[in-house]
């Protein structure tokens, strides 16, 4: 039939509710496969929606549906379900004439409040959770209701899906392989699935039928809609088909699955045999689903509704092919609090009958004790990177662990977090960003190579392969084991070549049996020898291969394949360390250390290892950061790591005795510096530094009165908070003190004077400071101010404006100091210093702890005159500022700033970063403002008329958290995010940063403001 001839105007609508209903007002339409919908605002200040049916249209079909309200009205009161409203002669159904002739069934019911699932941004996994016990408890109102329609022919049931079988031609080759195969499974799965319960299901909990509440974070489904797809069928259908539609648009389908099984089975109870069958029903649905858009585009190509979920069907379908049927099963058991794998309990009874021993494993060792070795991420024994990917070193520490205890066997390993899988094939992008497989599945078994292996166990051959690419087995062997009704597998990996090409697939072996020798590293994927030894209740989907390391978020559901493989054994040894949970962490600060101790983000994160640009969580998880710019040439850099723990083992003592150490360091960062700047002072801290320079001032122009800028921040020593209008002016401060003086931030952006051209109206707020000290028969020790001034939210200095300050100040008889705590050595690209920006010389500088990569070291740099004149008699003396440990890291990094050319990395990656930044703020009006130089940025968040958003400041950077990238806020109104990442952040660090800011900018909080 002509579409045209079916559809229906708004206008028509509004006039149809006020005929029928006496219900006055407007009419919006809304999504609909077969009824024309209409959300309609009635002038009594109520909403409902009016839905039309196509003509000649079943009543006794329309009468199901409004039974189902009718029923779950009275029989679901913790529910929220549309009401019926009955027309004018109290008809549940009514009925009007179109204007072609046609009678048209009319039905109107409540509207129910909030937004549409497909109109949500971003889908949580406890939304989705909210949706698995939504759809639960729907589930289990609906048992026992009953209905002679409900057991219709109905195309959009699964259990009905084979009608798909006849359409496969209108779809190209790639894609009939993968609908013939779901095809073909459901086929063979008709014995099983045909006798799983069966009820009357809403079956159509797809995003336009899905109410969301309206809070923009941490929303939760209010109630399911539109009930017109309902039918008798298996009950895992309904399932099946809320998460079809809910798990679309996620890199990893599954795992979005979970949090919905896991809701729905707390609410109403599935069993393991539905949940065998969950994977399948998912694919059906979305084969019926594509087999209908195909057909739809023939028989009403206008209607584009019937096509609006094509494409993220199909999507899905390719994903979904991709998935393993049966670790999707052992998933779904495991979030519905089932054992994984159905056969895990038995295996370990079985296995805890067996008395094998370690030495019928290696019966040339003859050792049954071990010696747990600890090669977690937390590992001090494993060191650092460097070490552990050192194959000589990390064997001669085995070496010595050996020798230290000669009775045992170095083993350990099983689900410990390990950090040193870096190939690209242990890594992936899921929902929530990166991940890397962590979680090692095995226990290794450090022996030396040559060592003979046996069977402990009777089994046959399923895998025999050599494979010596970076990271893998080397030789790797299989073996399938029959204990009556158990089936299981063993995995013996890192073998040497030849043990692989003596055994074939298929080969039976006894017990004591021969199985092979452990391979050179070279033979060994470039491991250190060790067997890696591992139990498998199922070989998946693999054939050749099988994983020794996991996913920290799997971990659950492989423990349960993978047993630990030491249930096998009788042994004695030392026992592994247990995590002590972040929970437990957080208590104990809380109970015993400073109250205002605060902790990162709203779930705090505890951070065991750094790399580079990377910060690494206890499970191994990788965090791009790109807030913590102490440690300015990356996190544990090696060659810094080596200066430091190379003095320490020789001397570390006060700077009274001679070292060369001090010397060095003062002669590179004497290199850096004009030659104005040439006499230097160590200390602990930038707060040391400042209150050193402070110091100076006050003996160099006997005055006490200092200037400073507005929301600056300069240490946390008495002196510092007392310049320090951040700490002062905020929570818990008391205003300046009597000889401190302040200056509005000289933002250009949002400050009192805004625009270009700011530079000399700002340094007239200096001298109006300068003037009211003067007032007060005093004069002015000095002005202190950042470059680019950190707390207050990344502002740069108007252009201009320090050199006339600087002049001001010093006309004045006061001193000028640059803190470039923050700013400094290298970090702003364009120059080494932040005052070399400016074309200005300071009288001293003061440097923090980016000087030592995040060691304890400062110092205070400051021209002979201020030299000659604070060295009045009083010694200054600081114990270990300047001793030779941090003398040699300091000078390290200054170093490792020339030769890997770092400041010339943080000009190029800072301007693209600045650029890209730039064209997010013209996509994003959110953001207001892009500023900073180098590495060293900041974007702020603002409305329309420039008011600071802090709370989406805060938000973007939690939820980029969630993805796996750090960041901060900062500003006087924390609405500005600050990017200020480890010197050796590399462009396409940049690019993953610009990524996922694009993609949390989109989010429902973060566009509506």
């Amino acid at each position: 039939m002509d579409y045209s001839k079916l559809s229906v105007t708004t206008i028509q609508a509004a006039k149809i509710a006020w005929d029928l209903f006496s219900i006055k007002g407007t009419a919006k339409v809304l999504p609909g496969e077969l009824d024309f919908n209409f959300k309609i605002t009635g002038t009594n200040g109520d909403d409902y929606i009016l839905k039309i049916s196509r003509p000649d249209e079943n009543e006794s079909y329309l009468n199901f549906q409004q039974e189902i309200l009718q029923h779950l009205s009275l029989n679901a009161k913790d529910l929220i379900t549309p009401k019926v409203i009955t027309d004018f002669k109290g008809n549940s159904i009514s009925e009007f004439e179109d204007d072609y002739g046609q009678f048209r069934k009319v039905r109107l019911l409540s509207w129910i409040q909030g937004r549409v699932w497909s109109g949500v941004n971003p889908q949580l996994d406890d939304l989705r959770y909210s949706l698995g016990v939504q759809c639960g408890k729907l589930a289990k109102a609906l048992q026992g209701f009953k209905h002679p329609e409900a057991n219709r022919d109905f195309e959009w049931d699964v259990a009905q899906g084979a009608w798909t079988d006849k359409h496969v031609d209108l779809f190209t080759d790639e894609e009939k392989e993968i609908l013939t195969y779901f095809q073909y499974t459901f086929k063979l799965a008709q014995p099983a699935y045909s006798t799983l319960r069966k009820a009357v299901m809403h079956n159509d909990a797809n995003d336009n039928n899905i109410i969301v509440t309206a809070s923009l974070v941490a929303p939760t489904v209010v109630s399911a809609i539109d009930y017109g797809d309902a039918v008798y069928t298996q009950i895992i259908n309904d399932l099946a088909i809320t998460c079809a539609y809910a798990i679309m648009h996620h890199n990893d389908p599954l795992q979005a699955a979970l949090p919905i099984v896991k809701g729905y089975h707390e609410n109403f109870a599935l069993t393991p045999e539905e949940l065998a069958h969950l994977y399948m029903c998912i694919a059906m649905r979305l084969v019926i689903s594509v087999t209908k858009s195909a057909i739809n585009k023939i028989t009403e190509p206008d209607n584009t509704y019937l096509l609006i979920s094509e494409a993220p069907a199909w999507e899905l379908l390719k994903k979904w092919r991709h998935q393993s049927a049966d670790f999707a099963y052992y998933s779904f058991r495991e979030a519905c609090g089932f054992n994984s794998h159905p056969k895990e309990k038995e295996f370990n009874i079985w296995a805890n009958s067996k008395n094998s021993n370690l030495s019928q494993l290696f019966p040339t060792i003859q050792k049954n004790q071990v010696h747990h070795i600890d090669l977690s991420v937390s590992s001090k024994w494993l060191g650092h990177e460097s070490e552990f990917n050192d194959l000589v070193l990390f064997q001669y520490k085995l070496d010595k662990l050996q020798r230290e205890h000669p009775d045992d066997i170095l083993a350990g390993g099983y689900l410990e977090p390990r950090s040193f899988y870096t190939a690209s094939s242990f890594e992936k992008i899921g929902n929530h960003g990166r991940e890397n497989r962590t979680i090692h599945l095995g226990i290794d078994f450090w022996l030396s190579s040559n060592t003979p292996i046996h069977t402990i166990l009777e089994g046959e051959v399923v895998t025999s392969i050599y494979d010596n690419s970076p990271k893998n087995y080397g030789g790797l062997l299989i073996l399938k084991h029959n204990e009556g009704d158990l089936v299981f597998y063993t995995l013996y990996g890192h073998l040497s070549k030849s043990s692989i090409t003596k055994l074939k697939t298929g080969d039976h072996l006894k017990v004591g049996d021969h199985i092979g020798t452990l391979g050179e590293s070279v033979e060994n994927a470039n491991w250190a020898p060790h067997l890696h030894f591992q139990v498998m209740l199922s070989m998946l989907d693999y054939k050749f291969d099988f994983p020794g390391v996991t996913y920290f978020n799997q971990k659950e559901v492989w423990q349960g394949i993978c047993p630990n493989p030491m249930l096998l054994f009788k042994y004695t040894g030392n026992q592994v360390n247990s995590e002590i949970p972040n929970d437990e962490l957080i208590y104990y600060r809380k109970n015993h250390l400073g109250k205002s101790l605060s902790l990162q983000y709203k779930v705090p994160i505890k951070m065991v290892r750094g790399s580079g640009q990377y910060l690494l969580d206890q499970y191994g998880r990788k965090y791009l950061d790109t807030v913590n710019n102490v440690a300015h040439v990356g996190h544990e850099h090696i060659n810094v790591v080596k200066a430091g723990q190379q003095q320490m083992a020789l001397i570390n003592t006060n700077s009274r005795y001679l070292h060369d150490n001090i010397n060095e360091l003062a002669k590179e960062l004497l290199e850096s510096l004009p030659k104005e700047l040439s006499v230097l002072h160590f200390v602990n801290s930038g707060s040391e530094a400042n209150e050193l320079a402070i110091r100076m001032v006050k003996a160099v122009t006997n005055e006490k009165d200092i200037i400073a800028s507005e929301v600056g921040y300069h240490g946390n020593s008495n002196m510092c908070i007392d310049i320090s209008s951040y700490k002062f002016d905020g929570k818990g401060g008391k205003g300046a003190p009597e000889h401190t003086h302040i200056f509005p931030l000289p933002d250009s952006f949002r400050g009192k004077y805004k625009g270009e051209n700011t530079g000399e109206l700002y340094a007239k707020e200096v001298q109006k400071q300068i003037d009211i000290v003067q007032s007060k028969g005093r004069g002015i020790g000095a002005l202190i101010v950042e470059p680019i001034i950190s707390c207050g939210g990344q502002i740069e200095l108007p252009e201009g404006f320090l050199q006339k300050a600087y002049q001001y100040i010093r006309a004045a008889g006061g001193l000028c100091i640059s803190d470039e705590v923050q700013v400094g050595c290298g970090r702003l690209g364009k120059t080494f210093w932040g005052f070399q920006l400016h074309n200005v010389i300071p009288d001293i500088i003061t440097i923090g702890k980016p000087l030592g990569n995040g060691h304890p070291l400062a110092a205070v740099v400051c021209t002979p005159e201020v030299a000659e004149k604070f060295a009045n008699g009083m010694e200054y003396f600081n114990t270990f500022g300047g001793n030779p440990v941090s003398c040699a890291i300091g000078a390290e990094v200054l170093r490792t700033i020339k030769r890997e050319r770092l400041q010339d990395l943080a000009l190029e990656i800072g301007e693209y970063l600045k650029i890209e930044l730039q064209k997010l703020a013209i996509e994003f009006q959110i953001i207001g403002d892009v500023r900073g130089q180098g590495l060293f940025l900041g974007f702020e968040l603002v409305d329309i008329e420039n008011n600071p958003l802090g709370q989406h400041a805060d938000y973007l950077a939690n939820r980029m958290k969630d993805h796996g990238i750090l960041m901060s806020t900062d500003g006087p109104d924390h609405n500005v995010l600050k990017i200020k990442p480890p010197l050796v952040f590399s462009k396409e660090n940049a690019k993953e940063l610009i990524f996922y800011l694009k993609k949390i900018l989109t989010e429902d909080f973060m566009i509506t403001y």
